[in-house]
């Protein structure tokens, strides 16, 4: 994310529309400088996952232990460093200055939000831990929400990363050409595609309308089925015992079958 792209993004959403608040969320590749002075050159606010320098480290120690306020998850996050779910954390601030190792113009002072979560001891049997561990997540962010407001909402730029995975293991695996202008086209097709399927799976089932894309390509789009016409009727015979036949169906009638009846 450079910052000209930044400054451009920004300018051009000015033009379209006329937002009360705009917040640039990014992980911490972009916890620097330039990175920060273009968003506020924009107009806007940012929120950014900070690195665990030594800088962040020691402002995160001065934090008091009573200084934590315990949240709860709606829907359990995945840790991936733990590779296990976890459902509740507490999360505290405090006032921070980066980037003070450039001149003095240069510092940025803001608000570092930092969650920590109980780290698992996995050689812990019968004895109880002695002294609790955690591990600590710290945001950069000059966001005027209260503080779990400005936690959630910051973790919530975690979505598109979802999304990424979801496209890189679909059309986006074949993507760049040499072309610019057959990038463009796939990319409009991709997002396309994503769309409709994204659609499909939310109208034949909760279940699929939460699975992972490659899922629902599985389920409802690459079925084993012949196809046959009889009557100048098309008909689609699918595999005896089918799973995700009642899914299929809700997809076919949702989307083929009569009108539904108008309210009086």
């Amino acid at each position: 994310m450079r910052p000209r792209l930044i400054g451009d993004t920004l300018a051009t959403l000015r033009r379209a529309t006329t937002p009360s608040l705009v917040i640039v969320r990014a992980d911490s590749a972009y916890f620097n400088h330039a990175t920060i002075a273009a968003i506020a050159a924009g107009g806007a606010r940012f929120s950014i996952t900070a690195r665990m320098n030594t800088a962040v480290t020691r402002a995160i120690t001065t934090i008091n232990d009573t200084d934590w306020t315990t949240i709860r998850y709606p829907q359990a996050i995945y840790d991936e460093a733990q590779q296990v779910w976890i459902s509740d954390a507490e999360v505290a601030e405090v006032p921070f200055t980066a980037f003070t190792s450039r001149r003095k113009a240069d510092h940025v002072t803001a608000r570092l939000i930092v969650r920590r979560v109980r780290r698992l001891n996995p050689n812990a049997k019968a004895q109880g831990e002695l002294l609790p561990g955690y591990r600590y997540h710290a945001v950069f962010t000059n966001s005027t929400f209260a503080l779990v407001d400005a936690e959630a909402c910051h973790r919530d730029h975690a979505i598109i990363e979802g999304i990424f995975a979801d496209l890189k293991d679909g059309p986006l695996a074949h993507a760049p050409s040499g072309k610019f202008m057959a990038n463009s086209a796939w990319l409009a097709l991709t997002a396309m595609a994503f769309n409709l399927t994204r659609a499909a799976a939310r109208i034949a089932s909760k279940t699929l309308g939460r699975a992972r894309t490659s899922t629902v390509r599985r389920t409802l789009i690459q079925v084993a089925a012949r196809i046959a016409n009889q009557a100048r009727t098309w008909l689609l015979h699918l595999p005896r015992n089918w799973p995700w036949e009642p899914q299929l169906a809700t997809l076919y009638n949702a989307a083929f079958g009569p009108p539904a009846a108008a309210s009086p």
